[in-house]
């Protein structure tokens, strides 16, 4: 929980029920989403991003899935501090991320 400038509290209850995630080719990122009560939010982590998790992966689809699923814990991780940061339509996690 955190306290605005107005005074008031806001609750920050971001989870991961979807287990589903798939690569983005035109934006070279695995897609993956999270929820916060009703709302949905997407994400993507660049494919530099898991290279910094995972730095020998291939560059193929099979491969940045996989090096995505090893991290789940640090992805997810920085998806709450992004939504943390700032309410957007969709998130995208650079390696600055991590």
């Amino acid at each position: 929980m955190q306290t605005t400038s107005a005074g008031y509290i806001e609750c920050f209850v971001l989870n991961f029920p979807n287990q589903n995630r798939f690569f983005d080719p035109t934006r070279r990122a695995v897609r993956f989403w999270g929820h916060d009560s009703a709302m949905e939010w997407s994400f993507f982590v660049s494919e530099e991003a898991l290279r910094r998790l995972q730095p020998n992966m291939e560059r193929d689809t099979a491969s940045l899935l996989r090096a995505f699923d090893a991290n789940l814990a640090a992805i997810h991780a920085a998806a709450i501090k992004a939504y943390k940061r700032e309410r957007k339509g969709s998130y995208e996690l650079l390696v600055t991320d991590f």
